[in-house]
């Protein structure tokens, strides 16, 4: 999937109404900035009743972080003062109950993967790592042994007592956020960190028997060059991660780099990042890498992830924790969302704070129909590298993706962004496409979810 210069001229020379590369990261659909206030507050046991429960994933959130980056906008906070991280484990355990008695006893409720994520799970030492497991198993029912089991740390949490927690407890896989390997960087991004802390954490990491690490990078950063990004890649490629993740840097509101600097929205950065972005991939392609998604690349020979049948377009997530979402065919919830300190303090408070009864209703979301669920369909299968089998969509929704989308995936062929395949058996991107889905995502999107994440005010 390298791109020859003659490419990357034509990539440049874009038609002009194409939109422009960087506008959202959509890593759900529909976004949280959508969700509202449910007035019903609907049962969970109701919502999930007659929900297929076999393949279920299970995401744990932990919103805390020993420092906030410049251009973080996850639900996080600084520190846990007054003993906050196990009142945050208490009321985890009563929601865990909660869901687990929504769901049912019977049989047919099984996980088919997890996930620890933030926030920093590994913020919580390694006793209370100890008891975030337990509740996963005892609590829900999840064998973390025997499923999929991924865990986001970072350098100055990652050390040695608390992996050999995880370890021990199944995890096979562990991502850290690295984002720079050059400290000037990493200052640049308001990420405090020194390359040596890096190295030695990833050396930790590297010593425990968790088989895939995956490696965040970001480009676009203040002062980075080819040459500076060369370098963090060339750093990273020494450890042999089995994943990397490229993210371009976006300045949000009420982040510490949206706060603190002129946004940095015009087209010389995009030009920029698109670069880095054309730059980093065909690196990682030329060093045994495949790509999976703009973002993810794995290493060609890394190892299986174990059996995973969870399908992220059908099958249901539960969600525990006051920054995790909830899904079910029908209703996308969580609890409320935001990013200024202030507000998620007060949050996760009310949170801690949340008698057992009141976890088993749903008070924040979305309501998902056929309409929606075929977008979020054609999204979360398009935006990978392999595509969307054709038969597939008309299998689920009776219908084909060229008769329910006409005009946007004309407009994505018009700008080359689609394989040649309205006759084939998979709808497929480009490598340019690829590179632009931040701009293709968005443009699924219902004009009634845009006009709800308009009307969104940021907190």
């Amino acid at each position: 999937m390298t791109t020859t210069a003659e490419e990357t001229a034509r990539a440049d020379a874009a038609p002009t109404d194409a939109p422009r590369p960087y506008q959202s990261y959509v890593y759900a659909y529909p976004h949280k900035t959508a969700y509202r206030p449910l007035p019903e507050r609907p049962a969970l046991r109701d919502l999930w009743r007659d929900e297929p429960k076999g393949a279920l994933s299970l995401y744990l959130h932990i919103p805390f972080c020993e420092v906030r980056c410049g251009f973080c906008n996850l639900f996080t906070r600084i520190g846990a003062p007054d003993e906050l991280t196990g009142r945050y484990l208490d009321a985890l355990e009563r929601q865990a109950v909660a869901v687990r008695e929504a769901l049912g006893d019977g049989r047919d409720v099984r996980f088919a993967n997890a996930a620890f994520g933030g926030g920093t799970p590994t913020f919580l030492d390694a006793d209370e790592l100890v008891r975030l497991c337990d509740i996963a198993e005892l609590r829900t029912g999840a064998d973390l042994r025997a499923v999929p089991l991924s865990v986001e740390t970072s350098p100055a949490t990652a050390t040695a007592d608390r992996l050999a927690v995880l370890a021990e407890r199944g995890t096979t896989r562990l991502s850290i956020g690295v984002q720079s390997f050059v400290d000037a960087e990493a200052r640049a991004a308001v990420r405090p960190q020194r390359r040596a802390d890096v190295e030695a954490a990833l050396s930790r990491i590297r010593d425990t028997d968790i088989p895939v690490l995956n490696i965040d990078l970001i480009y676009g950063i203040d002062g980075q060059t080819p040459a500076s990004w060369r370098t963090s890649l060339d750093a990273a490629l020494v450890w042999r991660p089995e994943e990397l993740y490229l993210y371009p840097l976006y300045v949000r509101p009420l982040t510490g780099l949206g706060r603190s600097a002129a946004p940095l929205t015009d087209q010389a950065w995009d030009g920029q990042r698109l670069r880095l972005y054309r730059q980093g991939r065909d690196h990682l392609l030329e060093h045994g890498y495949e790509q999976v998604s703009m973002r993810m690349f794995r290493r060609a020979d890394a190892p299986a992830q174990g059996p995973d049948d969870y399908a992220c377009q059908t099958d249901g997530m539960i969600g525990l924790g006051c920054g995790a979402r909830s899904y079910t065919s029908s209703l996308h919830y969580s609890f409320e969302y935001a990013v200024d300190m202030r507000e998620i303090r007060a949050i996760i408070d009310g949170y801690t704070a949340t008698p057992s009864e009141e976890f088993a209703r749903a008070r924040h979301g979305r309501r998902v129909d056929g309409r929606e669920a075929r977008r979020r369909h054609l999204l979360q299968s398009l935006l990978q590298a392999e595509g969307m089998p054709l038969d597939d969509y008309r299998t689920r929704f009776g219908s084909g993706a060229f008769d329910d989308f006409p005009s946007e995936l004309a407009a994505f062929a018009a700008r080359g962004w689609l394989e040649p395949c309205e006759d084939g058996p998979r709808l497929r991107l480009t490598p340019e496409g690829l590179a632009h889905s931040d701009a293709l995502g968005p443009e699924l999107f219902s004009p009634e979810v845009r006009a709800a994440m308009a009307a969104y005010e940021p907190r």
